[in-house]
């Protein structure tokens, strides 16, 4: 099973875009995006490296598993 490691924030960016979550607003380095179902927005700071808990809080967030975010990963 692949590890999760820091990911250059375009990356990550992709990765919910392909999930079907579209870019709201931008505050300072941290870009908020936001789903229909998903109670809560999902932020991801614009970081060279988002750490690898910023990651698994969004995609818990957005209630996407493991499989799926690397699924989403490869297609990016």
């Amino acid at each position: 099973m692949p590890k999760f490691t820091p990911q250059h924030w375009r990356t990550v960016e992709a990765v919910f875009l392909a999930a079907g979550f579209r870019f709201d607003r931008q505050e300072g380095s941290h870009r908020t995006y936001l789903k229909t179902g998903v109670a809560r927005p999902v932020v991801i700071p614009a970081y060279k490296d988002v750490p690898v808990f910023v990651i698994r809080n969004n995609l818990k967030t957005a209630g996407l598993s493991r499989d799926e975010y690397f699924a989403l990963l490869a297609r990016v």
